[in-house]
C-alpha cells in the first residue's frame, strides 16, 4: 500500500526572510508590481481615477504578485494552501479599501495612515459578522508582517544617518536606552505580562506601531495585544502631534528644538513629519532626521530582544525557568531579524545610489501593502470586546505614563543637543 510522500516544511521565519528577499532581488532585476494610485479628492475623481479601468488593472497585477508570494509562503510552511487561496482576495479588498480612504486629501492632511483604517475594517468584519473556523484559520498575519518587516530594512540606510548629523544619532540613542527601561521597569512594577511590557516599551521608545510589530514578531507575540498597543499609539500620536508645536511655541522653543523634540517623542513617522510641518521648514527637517536615526536603530533593538526573550523564557523539565544554551537561544531566536538586518547592510553598503533610487519607490509601496494585510488581518481576527476589558486598564495607564516620561527626557536632551 503506497502512501503520499511526506511535504518537506521550512521554519516560517525563514520562509519569510527567503520571501522577503525574493522581492528584494526581483525589484533590483527590474520586476516589481505597478503601483496604483489611491488618491483622490471628490467622488469623480475617485471614480475617474482610482477605480478606472486602467488604476484597477494594476491592482489585478499586485494582487497576482503579492497572492503568488503569500501562496509560496503558505505551501513552504506546510499550512493549507486550499483555505487560504479562498480567504486571501477578501483581505486583499479590505486592505484596498482601507488604502483608498486613507488616500482622500482631506484624509491625508490628517496624516491618519492606511494601516488606522485597515484594523478598523478589519475589526468591524471580524466583530460584526461570523466569520467561519476556517477562515480565522487561514489568515496569515505573522507571515505579512514579517515579509514587511524583512522589506523595510532596505529603507535603513546607515550612511544617511551619519550624513544627517551626529547629534540627531545621539539623541535617539540616549531617547531610546533611557525610554525603554523606564517603560520596562514601570510595567514590571505594575504587573503586565511580559509580552505586554516587551511591546509597550518598544512602541513608546523606539518607532511606535513598526517597533510594536518587531517586538511581536520577535517574541513571538498574541497578535490581539499587538493590537491593543497599535491602537494605543495612534490614539495618542494625535493630540501630540497638534498640541506639541502650539507647546513648543508656548515655550519659546527654536525650531532646532522643537524638531528634536517632535521627532524623539512623536511615535510615528507620518505624525512627526505632520507636526514638524507645523512649526516651518528647520523643524520638518531636524524631526525627520531624529525620528530615522531611531527606525535605525530598531534592528538592533529587535535582535536584543530576541536574545532576551530566548534568555529569560526557557523552561526546564519540571516548569521551571533556567539559563538556555547557546543552541538553545539560537533555536529560539526569531530568524526574520537576521532578514531585517542583512537588508539593512545589503542596502547601506552593497548597493549602488542610483539602483537604490530606482526601486525604494516600489519596494516601499509593497511593504506598505504587506503591513496593511497584517492589520486587516489582526482585525478580523481580534475580538473588539478584549481591548475593552478592565483587565486592560493597567496597560493604558503604563502606555501613558511611559509616553509623559518620554516626552519630558526628550525635552531635556533637545534641549542640551540642540538648544
Amino acid at each position: 500500500m503506497s502512501t503520499s510522500p511526506r511535504r518537506v516544511t521550512i521554519n516560517e521565519d525563514w520562509v519569510v526572510v527567503i520571501l522577503g528577499f525574493l522581492i528584494i532581488f526581483l525589484a533590483l532585476g527590474g520586476i516589481q508590481p505597478p503601483k496604483p494610485s489611491f488618491s483622490w479628492n471628490s467622488t469623480e475623481e475617485l471614480a475617474n481615477k482610482v477605480f478606472s479601468a486602467a488604476n484597477l488593472s494594476v491592482l489585478g497585477v499586485q494582487f497576482a504578485f503579492v497572492l503568488l508570494i503569500a501562496c509560496i509562503g503558505v505551501f513552504l510552511t506546510g499550512r493549507p494552501l486550499k483555505s487560504f487561496i479562498y480567504s486571501f482576495p477578501f483581505v486583499y479588498i479590505l486592505s484596498v479599501l482601507a488604502m483608498v480612504l486613507a488616500g482622500n486629501d482631506q484624509v491625508k492632511a490628517l496624516n491618519l495612515e492606511a494601516v488606522i483604517f485597515s484594523l478598523t475594517l478589519g475589526l468591524i468584519v471580524g466583530n460584526f459578522f461570523k466569520l467561519p473556523e476556517w477562515f480565522r484559520s487561514a489568515l496569515s498575519t505573522e507571515m505579512f508582517v514579517k515579509i514587511g518587516l524583512v522589506i523595510l530594512g532596505t529603507s535603513i540606510i546607515f550612511g544617511d544617518i551619519l550624513e544627517a548629523g551626529s547629534y540627531g544619532l545621539l539623541q535617539a540613542i540616549i531617547v531610546v536606552l533611557s525610554v525603554w527601561y523606564f517603560a520596562f521597569w514601570l510595567c514590571k512594577k505594575m504587573k503586565i505580562d511580559k509580552e505586554l511590557t516587551m511591546m509597550i516599551s518598544s512602541a513608546v521608545s523606539i518607532c511606535g506601531v513598526t517597533a510594536a510589530i518587531a517586538a511581536s514578531g520577535a517574541i513571538k507575540g498574541d497578535s490581539k495585544k499587538l493590537s491593543y498597543v497599535i491602537s494605543l499609539v495612534l490614539i495618542t500620536a494625535i493630540p501630540m502631534m497638534i498640541g506639541m508645536p502650539f507647546l513648543a511655541q508656548y515655550m519659546g522653543l527654536s525650531q532646532e528644538v522643537t524638531g528634536a523634540w517632535i521627532g524623539g517623542s512623536i511615535d510615528t513617522t507620518g505624525a512627526v513629519v505632520a507636526s514638524g510641518t507645523l512649526v516651518g521648514e528647520t523643524a520638518l527637517k531636524i524631526s525627520a532626521i531624529v525620528k530615522f536615526s531611531q527606525n535605525v536603530l530598531l534592528g538592533i533593538a529587535a535582535f536584543a530582544i530576541s536574545v532576551y526573550w530566548a534568555y529569560t523564557n526557557t523552561k526546564g523539565p519540571e516548569g521551571q525557568f533556567e539559563k538556555p544554551s547557546l543552541g538553545a537561544i539560537w533555536e529560539r531566536f526569531p530568524k526574520f531579524v537576521l532578514g531585517f538586518v542583512a537588508a539593512s547592510i545589503l542596502f547601506s553598503f552593497f548597493i549602488e545610489p542610483q539602483t537604490i533610487d530606482g526601486v525604494k519607490s516600489g519596494l516601499k509601496n509593497i511593504q506598505t501593502l504587506w503591513f496593511v494585510l497584517a492589520f486587516t488581518s489582526i482585525g478580523l481576527e481580534t475580538k473588539f470586546s478584549d481591548l475593552l476589558k478592565s483587565s486592560n486598564r493597567k496597560p493604558l495607564y503604563a502606555f501613558v505614563i511611559a509616553q509623559s516620561f518620554n516626552i519630558l527626557v526628550t525635552l531635556v536632551i533637545a534641549y542640551l543637543l540642540f538648544g
